[in-house]
Formats: C-alpha cells, structure tokens, sequence
C-alpha cells in the first residue's frame, strides 16, 4: 500500500470528520482509443453542490507558453460563474470538452472528451480553487492507445456500473452515485456473501445428518449390548434354577 494512498484515506477521515468534501479522480488510467469518447471521473465525497464554484481542468505537464509574459494557464475546460468559460481554453480542445452541468448538484465535475486524438493521451487535473478543503484538486490520466480494444460502450464510463453516453448537458439523474466502484463491489460482495451463507448451511446440514447417524448408531449398540445382558441374566437364571432342581431330587 502507497504512502500517498495511505494519506489519502487519513485525510478522507479528517475531513469527513470536519464535514469538508473531498475532490477525487480516478485511480485508474483511462484507456481509449482514438475518435473515442471519454470520460475522466472526478467527483466531491461528500457530495457538494459546485454549482456556484470555479472548475478548472488543465494539463499540469503542459507548460506555458514561453511567448506569452503573463504566463498564463489555457485550460482544457474552464467552468464560472455557471457557464463554460471559452476565451482561456486550449485550441485543441475547443467545441470537444464538457462537464455533465445538471450533476454539478451533486458534486460531479468529471470532464467528457469528444473524439479523442493520440494528442489528448496526458494527465489531467479537476480542480475547485474556492473549495473549503484540504483537498481541492486531483489528477485523472488518460492514455490514447491504436491498439486498444474497444468495448462494447462508446465511451469510458463516469464509474463501473454506471455508462453515461449522451450528452452530459442532458443529463437528468439525480440519484446518480458518484462514488468509484460502489455498484461494482455490491456487485461483488452479495454473491459471496450468499456462497458463504449456502456453504454454511449445507456444512450445518451435513454436521446435523452424521450426528444422527452416529447418535442413531450409539443407540442401537446401547439396544444390543442391553438384550445381550438380558439373555445372559435369562441363561444364569435358567442355570440356577436347574441346579435347584437338581439338589431337591437328591
């Protein structure tokens, strides 16, 4: 287990004490291929209405423009002051980004990429400047592949279990849950939890069956060893009672 981990979950702990949302990406690399459309998951836990905030995604290897003396950040998308900001945004990415804007209530700022392009491959930051966190950032890679294979979906889903493949501005479920592989390990733990009650019950049931047997068993030796000890009493009765006879005639 990473040290960087380790101190993920400690300050989810802190904060979740201190009742401040977390911004977190994806642990996982996001894999396309090329004309893909992706998703880079990023979601607050606890959920967090960012509705009124900044979002800022960017490429935090990509360096400024060194013709440029304000050193100025492009974005791959700039979310304020409720709208999509376009003026400071990456040529490239132009008309191809988006956030799913009706989910935003919920805490969800995970960015989708249209048509991606072997350029895009990169990490990626989500960021909330003005969040009142010890966490506001967090850093989503994803990796454009000609030889990746594509699925059966059409784009990276925003989490396992959960394919959002229409527009994210249409989106219009509020009872989505963002948190990374939620469903996937429900999905994991009720079949084992239901392996292990059946394999207790028929362990239980096969325990009670032999503890039968053996008490039935136990009985019917007990039975016999009682009827032989009758017989033998019958016999030495039988025998003394002859022997009587026997010295009365005498």
């Amino acid at each position: 287990m990473s040290s960087s981990f380790i101190i993920v979950v400690l300050l989810f702990i802190f904060s979740s004490a201190k009742g401040e949302s977390l911004v977190i990406g994806s642990p996982q690399i996001i894999r396309a291929a090329p004309h893909d459309d992706v998703i880079l998951p990023c979601h607050l836990d606890p959920p967090f209405n960012v509705e009124g905030l900044t979002v800022e995604w960017s490429k935090p290897d990509l360096k400024p423009d060194p013709s440029d003396r304000l050193s100025r950040v492009e974005y791959v998308h700039l979310y304020r002051d409720r709208r999509e900001v376009t003026d400071m945004k990456l040529p490239s990415y132009v008309s191809r980004t988006s956030l799913f804007t009706d989910d935003l209530k919920h805490g969800n700022i995970s960015l989708k990429i249209s048509n991606v392009t072997l350029a895009d491959t990169g990490r990626y930051r989500c960021f909330i400047p003005k969040l009142q966190s010890r966490v506001k950032e967090s850093v989503v890679q994803l990796v454009v592949d000609l030889d990746f294979a594509k699925t059966s979906s059409p784009e990276t889903p925003l989490h396992p279990g959960h394919n959002e493949t229409g527009d994210p501005k249409d989106s219009t479920d509020d009872t989505a849950d963002f948190t990374p592989g939620a469903r996937s390990s429900l999905t994991i733990l009720i079949p084992v939890m239901f392996s292990v009650i059946l394999l207790t019950s028929v362990i239980g049931g096969l325990g009670g069956y032999f503890y039968k047997q053996q008490h039935e068993e136990q009985k019917q030796n007990l039975k016999l060893e009682g009827d032989l000890l009758d017989q033998q009493e019958s016999g030495l009765l039988s025998g003394a009672s002859c022997q009587d006879k026997d010295v009365s005639l005498m």
